[in-house]
């Protein structure tokens, strides 16, 4: 053996090893310390019933994982302080909801399943930037009561090897060692008549499953034809089937569509980037990093892509005012332009839309803001879409308990109920367009065009020197 040229991989840094008067650099792969992601559970499990108002929740992290609720661990940090508040609720923004069940999970998203019950999924154990055992499920026949089916993706016993590997997080120069499972999404597709999750590894890498049985429950196998190979190296990925059974996938951000082949193993060609037109290029509507980047983004992450009586909807999450929430555009075609971006839910970002066995839209909801009432928790919201395809909260809301409907009504009517007015009559003085619907507001202020029959939005500044916008509806 020729020891000069002698190199070994050790879990660890570069090793200078002498033979003689001959040194060798040996570069390798430093050795991750998964001290503090073994901490935590990787299961998040049945869940219980909420109790109390469902305020407080969790918040993880890489460094640490915040809790305000009944049942703490050794593990949690209790020191809430204001990471969640009322803000959302006592604006009328968001209606004062109850978590569907109290169960520690992000980027919830919920699908009807071919047999008639729900189907949710997230990201599940205690926190997402350190370790996941797989992907859980659970069932409900009426959004209301769920029921946990278990995990149905093992990571160890049933991922590739690419799914299997410790990351460094939060950066190249990190030597702590990560492996969870970020915003998985669960998708029954009729055309197909099968279910399918999409799923992204922390820090980054896609993956494609599908039930091997047409069963939700499993076993979930690797869909992508290019085995131990991810789809993408991004996130936050979702899947949606057309009428005609054309299967499209976009991630991250959205931004770009691609379509799948017709068995899923992969891209038909390239993905077609869309275009947003008007691009929203007012600065509280996005995060930082997309407005350093020009305001052209529809979100900078948590993807969205569906339809709903033949519009389709495209977005992502991005910070709107400070709220994490999915903002998304309206289309007549798949491939754009996209045009209305608006943020429909708010703080419901890193969600998913869904319709219900009544033909009614919902938006899932899990609270990722510091205005939201809980955190880290899954509900559901009920949606409205207004004659011109735009989205808002509905005036009835399951989740809202009987002793807040009157309230959440008083809001509603005065924030998200559209306003009637006759063609050509100008728009009356009114509090009807504040963001904040504490603050009052002229309309005579309001800049808008001739009225015109339908939709139309008067941007508008409030005493306090807030702009917002509000809906209203000319017949």
């Amino acid at each position: 053996m020729n020891m000069k040229h002698l190199f070994l991989n050790f879990a660890c840094a570069t090793v200078l090893i002498t033979f003689g008067s001959t040194t060798v650099s040996a570069q390798s792969t430093l050795k991750l310390d998964t001290t503090f992601a073994k901490k935590f559970d990787p299961i998040s499990g049945p869940g219980i019933p909420v109790e109390g108002n469902g305020y407080g929740g969790w918040r993880s992290s890489n460094n640490s994982l915040r809790y305000k609720g009944n049942h703490p661990k050794s593990v949690y940090d209790l020191n809430w302080g204001n990471t969640s508040s009322t803000e959302a609720i006592d604006s009328g923004r968001v209606p004062p909801i109850l978590p569907a069940i109290e169960l520690h999970v992000r980027d919830a998203v919920v699908t009807l399943g071919g047999d008639g019950n729900y189907y949710m999924t997230g990201s599940t154990g205690d926190n997402i930037w350190a370790y996941a055992k797989g992907i859980e499920l659970w069932r409900s026949s009426d959004l209301m009561e769920w029921s946990y089916i278990g995990l149905v993706w093992d990571i160890d016993k049933e991922a590739d090897e690419w799914v299997r590997e410790w990351r460094r997080y939060p950066n190249d120069e990190s030597t702590q060692g990560v492996r969870a499972v970020w915003a998985p999404e669960i998708h029954y597709l009729p055309k197909h008549d099968n279910y399918y999750i999409c799923f992204s590894m922390c820090p980054n890498g896609i993956g494609l499953l599908k039930s091997s049985t047409g069963n939700p429950e499993g076993p979930y196998v690797n869909c992508w034809a290019k085995k131990n190979e991810m789809v993408a190296k991004a996130i936050d990925p979702t899947l949606f089937e057309d009428e005609d059974g054309s299967v499209y996938m976009t991630f991250s951000g959205g931004g770009t569509i691609y379509k799948l082949k017709d068995d899923l193993s992969g891209f038909d060609g390239s993905g077609k980037k869309v275009t947003l037109s008007p691009a929203d290029t007012n600065p509280d509507h996005h995060a930082s990093k997309c407005v350093n980047r020009g305001m052209g983004d529809f979100g900078h992450e948590g993807a969205i892509l569906f339809k709903y009586k033949g519009r389709y909807y495209h977005g992502g999450a991005d910070s709107y005012y400070g709220r994490y929430s999915s903002c998304i555009a309206v289309s007549d075609n798949i491939y754009g332009p996209y045009t209305m971006r608006h943020e429909p839910i708010p703080c419901d970002g890193g969600t998913n839309f869904f319709v219900d066995k009544n033909g009614d839209l919902w938006s899932s909801y899990f609270g990722n803001d510091t205005k939201s009432h809980f955190r880290e928790k899954f509900s559901v919201v009920k949606a409205q879409v207004l004659d011109d395809g735009r989205i808002i909260p509905a005036l009835e809301q399951p989740f809202v308990p009987e002793n807040k409907k009157n309230a959440w009504k008083t809001k509603w009517d005065k924030l998200w109920k559209p306003l009637t007015v006759q063609t050509g009559i100008a728009v009356p003085q009114a509090n009807e367009a504040a963001e904040d619907p504490a603050a009052y507001y002229d309309l005579k202020g309001c800049k808008h065009d001739s009225l015109q029959k339908g939709i139309m939005v008067v941007s508008c500044i409030s005493k306090d020197k807030q702009r917002s916008s509000r809906k209203i509806q000319v017949r």
